[in-house]
């Protein structure tokens, strides 16, 4: 009696793409909790008062443990050792461990009075730990996923798969980007859009649960399969990788490409609404311009390396475009909301280009038993970039504008004090009081950004005499008799807003108070980063024609 040969369940188009769809799923949630606070700096600096120094150093987390404690490393190692369904498991459980104590640092609960950490703000301190944990897991799940695509896809539509993985993804940096800001203003809570993520990474996680049950049925299907005998990876092969120069070029180019895109993310809603005046509850959209372009033209161009080769290739064009991106946003005058739009298709033009064909392109430079260590070196050296070039930017733009942080805060002062003069009359409680001045704060500070375009005076010399004046015209202008006529607290907390509003206007507006950040010279940073990524983009092709990797020959074998 004759054996009848398995048929693996890769081959059957449904499963290997519904494979795809829960994996992409939980990727959606741990990109959208990656990016969440982007769209919030604003939010978080008049309402927190949280520094560009603290957000950027926030920011700068995400690679901490990554970078330093070599978590990434050692997920690979994982990965290669326990295979897809531990791995991904267990780094998915640590983004919602992670993204919870992001949410804690930020929420009501956090304690006002909690000091400082190393010198730093305890509530960013303890929201920066949060990120960093969350990072582990959202990076180590990154790589999973790649490994679970070629597992499923190798010899097939690879890069169409990587593509629409990566699209989906975006979905949740598109999300990410338009959504928390004008849910934070709606209920008056910078924490809230934190807490949505918070459960959407623990549906991320019941998804991937989803996905072991595939796998498992998918090794069972290949069980009686004869297979070449391939030698197990070995921890000392980390050295044979280290020492390939097509890893290295490409890994270099990673990193070079992902820091003008990734961070540009991070302070894209601010630049929108600094420079382009755009209003806080439509500034979002903008930006995710971005990765909206990226859902579609990243497979469509995954597809074409498939079916036509060219990788090194199009990893050039999109680095040219990159340049010319950032070029652009460094143009003073050039400050049109139109314009703004345009100029950020093209960046999701080159943020389709360049991973549709550079993640494909790994498994042709690194045999598959080292993929998940070489995926996983490659996001450690990713890292470097998601972790310094924020907090490279944010010191930029400090030095680019020294008094913004200060002036901001002074403008909360002044709004504080004014309504303790009138809290005889408002007979606020601390929350109410908090959500009162966090609200009068914010839209004072939204209406200077968005009706005026003075040039900002960078010197704090006369802030306090500018305060105290502010505070002393909002008492003539609204007396303690006129306030307790009104009927009910209402209607006192409007008059005291709009009284806030209509004389810090006049005089913020007179005194040149500068609360404008001026995005020129880290928009410069990131065209040199750009620049560099194309240099490397060309060594890479160069590499390819001598080692005959073939990055420019199609994913798809005929057979």
């Amino acid at each position: 009696m004759s054996q009848i040969k398995s048929v693996s369940l890769r081959e059957s188009p449904v499963a290997r793409w519904t494979a795809l769809g829960i994996v992409s799923f939980t990727m959606l949630c741990g990109y959208f909790i990656a990016d969440a606070m982007s769209p919030l700096k604003p939010l978080l600096e008049s309402q927190l008062l949280w520094s560009s120094i603290d957000y950027s150093l926030f920011t700068s987390a995400y690679g901490w443990f990554n970078v330093f404690l070599l978590m990434l490393i050692f997920g690979g190692i994982i990965l290669d050792k326990m295979g897809v369904r531990f791995t991904g498991l267990a780094s998915t459980a640590v983004m919602v461990i992670g993204a919870a104590i992001k949410y804690f640092a930020i929420s009501p609960f956090f304690p006002d009075d909690a000091g400082t950490i190393l010198g730093i703000k305890a509530q960013v301190m303890i929201a920066a730990l949060g990120y960093a944990t969350f990072a582990v897991g959202v990076e180590i799940a990154g790589i999973t996923v790649s490994r679970v695509i070629v597992k499923w896809f190798k010899g097939k539509e690879m890069a169409l798969a990587m593509g629409l993985q990566m699209a989906t993804a975006r979905l949740g940096t598109l999300l990410a980007v338009a959504i928390p800001l004008p849910v934070a203003k709606h209920f008056n809570d910078v924490s809230v859009p934190i807490l949505f993520g918070v459960l959407l990474l623990c549906i991320g996680l019941i998804a991937y649960i989803v996905y072991v049950q595939m796998d498992k049925k998918l090794e069972a299907s290949e069980a009686n399969d004869e297979k070449e005998e391939e030698e197990p990876f070995k921890v000392s092969e980390v050295f044979t990788i280290i020492k390939n120069k097509g890893f290295w070029l490409i890994a270099i180019l990673c990193v070079l490409f992902y820091s003008a895109v990734f961070p540009w993310i991070k302070f894209a809603t601010d630049m929108v609404i600094n420079k382009y005046q755009v209003n806080p509850d439509l500034a979002g959209l903008i930006p995710s311009v971005l990765p909206l372009g990226t859902l579609f033209l990243t497979p469509l161009f995954g597809n074409i390396y498939d079916r036509k080769g060219k990788g090194a290739s199009i990893m050039i064009l999109g680095a040219l475009l990159l340049i010319f991106v950032h070029a652009i946003f460094s143009i003073p005058f050039l400050n049109n909301w139109v314009l703004a739009i345009g100029v950020t298709i093209v960046l999701g033009i080159a943020l389709s280009l360049v991973p549709s064909a550079m993640w494909p392109s790994v498994p042709k430079i690194i045999p598959e038993r080292q993929l998940g260590t070489a995926y996983a070196l490659i996001f450690w050296i990713q890292n470097w970039g998601l972790m310094g070039v924020p907090l490279l930017i944010g010191l930029v733009l400090n030095s680019a504008n020294p008094t913004v942080y200060k002036a901001k805060e002074m403008v909360k002062s002044g709004v504080i004090e004014t309504y303790e003069q009138f809290q005889p009359s408002l007979g606020l409680n601390k929350i109410e009081f908090e959500k009162a001045v966090d609200k009068t704060t914010t839209a004072l500070i939204n209406e200077v950004l968005l009706k005026s375009d003075y040039e900002g005076v960078q010197d704090t010399v006369g802030f306090a005499a500018f305060k105290n004046e502010w505070i002393h015209k909002n008492i003539t202008a609204l007396p303690l008799e006129k306030l307790n006529s009104l009927q009910d607290k209402n209607q006192k907390l409007r008059a005291v807003e709009n009284t806030c509003l209509e004389i810090g206007y006049s005089e913020i507006v007179k005194n040149k108070i500068a609360l404008r950040y001026d995005y020129t010279r880290p928009s410069l940073v990131f065209m040199i980063f750009g620049v560099l990524a194309l240099l490397f983009a060309f060594l890479l092709k160069k590499e390819d024609k001598a080692k005959n990797y073939g990055l420019e020959l199609p994913n798809i074998q005929k057979e």
